[in-house]
């Protein structure tokens, strides 16, 4: 017999954490880890709109990533949890940083603001890009909230949004799409 998706628990407006603390959907964690959430079904999305293998690849990676994120920020930190959770790392970090070094390589120079678009596969990585910042402002406010998360978490999504914009200049260039400058009214 199949489990059923549906339990009706929430059906009130809450929902439990990792270790049982029931707190309202509203709550700060849960938006953060939903957002985190968003996240990682438009990169998947992304997943979707390339052809290269390596940034397949690298899309898969930094979904599984994000699905370590989603569970850490899932868990009440003040109840140790049954469940083995991944660890995040700073080779996860150097990972994306260093992809970021090689598609720069290839790039000229930015000499101005890039507004958005071009190509639809570079305004998909813009909007994740923007989704990625918003899981970054989440994530900090759950910190100055004293709401405990683990300082790679930040940091990841930090470096995972320039990630995200370096690759749509990338694709930009790969795709032959306009790379449109800033130009602001005087």
């Amino acid at each position: 017999m199949a489990l059923k998706i549906y339990t009706k628990t929430g059906d009130k407006g809450n929902t439990s954490l990792i270790g049982g603390t029931k707190v309202p959907k509203s709550h700060l964690r849960i938006d953060a880890y939903g957002t985190v959430d968003e996240l990682n079904s438009w990169i998947g999305l992304l997943g979707d709109q390339v052809n290269r293998r390596h940034e397949k690849k690298m899309l898969k990676e930094i979904q599984d990533r994000l699905f370590t994120i989603g569970s850490s920020l899932a868990c009440d930190p003040k109840k140790e949890t049954k469940l083995k959770i991944p660890d995040l790392g700073e080779l996860d970090i150097v990972l994306l940083e260093n992809e970021m070094d090689k598609m720069n390589a290839k790039l000229p120079p930015m000499r101005s603001f890039i507004l958005p678009g071009g190509h639809t596969v570079v305004s998909f990585i813009h909007i994740t890009r923007c989704v990625c910042r918003r899981a970054e402002r989440l994530t900090v406010a759950l910190e100055r909230h004293k709401m405990f998360v683990d300082p790679l978490v930040i940091k990841y999504l930090n470096r995972l949004s320039d990630y995200l914009f370096v690759l749509a200049r990338f694709m930009g260039k790969r795709l032959k799409a306009e790379e449109i400058s800033w130009k602001p009214r005087i």
